[in-house]
C-alpha cells in the first residue's frame, strides 16, 4: 500500500508539472473505481462517462490546489462525489444510488464457477442491493465509499464533506439497519 501512494505521489507531482504521462497513468489507476462508485449514483452509462470525464477535467485545471500528492485519490473521489449530487440535483429525483443490479445478469465471475454458483452469487448480490437500497443515500454512500472503494473515514469524510463524526455515525446506523433488515429477512 505504502509503495502504491508513494508511485501515486511522483505520478501526481508529474501530473502537477503537465506530465501527460503521468495523467494518463493516474486516468487509468483511477477510472475503474470512479466508474463503480459514479454508475451505483446515476445508474446512466453515458451520464457516468460525462461525470468521469469532467471529473478529470476538474483535476487537471485544479492539480495546485491540491496540497497533499497522497491524498490525490480521496480528491479526485470528492470531486466525482460532488459531480454527482449536482447530476442528482438537476435531474430532480432520487440518486439511484444501488438499485438492484441490471437485470441482464452480467457481472464478475469466474471461470471455474459453475452455474449454479453463478446464479446463487447472483441472487445473493441483488438480494444485499435490495436491502442497501432501502437505506438513506448518505449511509449507501458511506458504505460504498469504506468498504468497497477502502477509504478510510477520514477520507470519506473529505470526499463527501461531511465531518467524521457524522461518517461514524452513519457507517454505524448503515450496518445497525441492515443487521435489522436481515434479520427480517431471514424471518
Amino acid at each position: 500500500m505504502l509503495a502504491v501512494a508513494c508511485d501515486n505521489s511522483i505520478q501526481v507531482q508529474d501530473a502537477r508539472r503537465g506530465d501527460a504521462d503521468a495523467w494518463d497513468a493516474l486516468f487509468r489507476r483511477y477510472q475503474l473505481p470512479l466508474y463503480a462508485y459514479v454508475y451505483e449514483w446515476v445508474r446512466q452509462e453515458q451520464t457516468t462517462l460525462d461525470i468521469i470525464q469532467e471529473t478529470f477535467i476538474n483535476a487537471v485545471r485544479h492539480i495546485g490546489r491540491l496540497e497533499d500528492d497522497g491524498k490525490f485519490g480521496s480528491w479526485l473521489f470528492s470531486i466525482a462525489h460532488q459531480k454527482c449530487i449536482q447530476q442528482w440535483r438537476q435531474s430532480g429525483r432520487q440518486p439511484a444510488m444501488l438499485e438492484i443490479a441490471d437485470a441482464d445478469g452480467e457481472g464478475p465471475f469466474r471461470e471455474d464457477d459453475s452455474p449454479a454458483d453463478l446464479l446463487i452469487r447472483r441472487e445473493q448480490e441483488e438480494a444485499f442491493m435490495k436491502l442497501l437500497s432501502q437505506l438513506p443515500v448518505p449511509q449507501r454512500s458511506a458504505l460504498i465509499l469504506h468498504f468497497l472503494e477502502d477509504f478510510s473515514l477520514e477520507e470519506i469524510a473529505e470526499i463527501t464533506g461531511a465531518q467524521l463524526g457524522t461518517v461514524k455515525s452513519r457507517l454505524h446506523y448503515a450496518k445497525k439497519a441492515l443487521r435489522k433488515l436481515l434479520q427480517e429477512e431471514v424471518e
